[in-house]
């Protein structure tokens, strides 16, 4: 997709967000829409080429920690607000899970395949990890259990686990291609989505800045310092999709937990903006 169609969508998002609730369109393509588009990219792969690409998997798990860390070394010196502590954690670690990151790579390289396993294995990670704890920066019980079973049976998850199945037991699907195309429909309508969802009504310049630092720059050093120069679908699947601002989801979970969801949502939202306006100069200067 090229940038102009992306910034064409987003505009025509923000209009018709104005008087229609595109929550369900969200949804519908984020869960389902994302399944085809995950498995038809796993499964139209190789053994060899997953194989090729393990490092994928060993960056996905070493900017979880990283992020995780970080983020909470910081809150525990630094932010007297425990609820905000909080909530900065599970925005540093929680992953895009709406594929948004999905064409900002496709601006730079043709495979997006290495972008799609990394958001997967963050997304079955990092679900039950904020869950656990958002409950424990608040007053509510504990429902770890119930976060990973739903992550587990969360259809992109499923869609995860089936492509690499058919890849490892080199099992040929029929109408592939048919998969792929209803798959590719879920990158416009979340650009249509994101759109309607834009708004900077908490906005303060302190939140901005640290879950800027704690969910992208930081990952962002880590990434270009120790894997640049490695293949371009790998690198730039890895550098995008590890510094992809939190997916909406994660204002969700605040929400229940009653952890700054006000604060979170306008921070995201800045953070998401800014995160788009850079990749899209970088791809259009490239």
């Amino acid at each position: 997709m090229k940038v102009p169609e992306m910034l064409i969508l987003i505009a025509f998002g923000h209009l018709i967000g104005r008087k229609f609730n595109l929550a369900k369109v969200g949804r519908f393509a984020s869960k389902y829409l994302l399944a085809f588009l995950i498995f038809g990219n796993i499964a139209s792969k190789s053994l060899d080429y997953l194989l090729s690409i393990k490092i994928v998997f060993i960056y996905a798990v070493l900017v979880i920690v990283i992020c995780l860390l970080s983020s909470y070394l910081y809150g525990y010196a630094f932010i007297k607000d425990h609820k905000w502590r909080g909530a900065l954690i599970v925005l540093s670690v929680y992953p895009n899970l709406s594929a948004l990151g999905f064409p900002i790579v496709s601006l730079f390289v043709n495979d997006i395949t290495p972008a799609v396993i990394y958001a997967s294995i963050t997304s079955m990670t990092v679900v039950p990890i904020v869950t656990f704890v958002a409950s424990h920066f608040s007053d509510h019980a504990s429902t770890l259990k119930e976060s990973l079973r739903t992550s587990l049976f969360f259809p992109p998850s499923i869609a995860t686990v089936l492509g690499v199945t058919a890849v490892v037991l080199n099992i040929k699907i029929p109408c592939l291609n048919v998969i792929k195309r209803i798959g590719w429909l879920t990158i416009p309508l979340l650009l249509i989505y994101f759109g309607s969802r834009i708004t900077l009504k908490r906005f303060t310049l302190k939140s901005f800045a640290e879950v800027l630092v704690f969910r992208s720059l930081i990952p962002a050093v880590f990434v270009v310092t120790t894997l640049y120069g490695y293949s371009e679908e790998v690198f730039y699947s890895v550098l995008v999709e590890s510094v992809m601002p939190p997916a909406i989801s994660a204002n969700a979970i605040l929400a229940y937990y009653n952890l700054k969801a006000e604060d979170a949502i306008s921070a995201t939202f800045a953070h998401t903006i800014l995160t788009l306006a850079v990749f899209i100069v970088l791809g259009i200067l490239r």
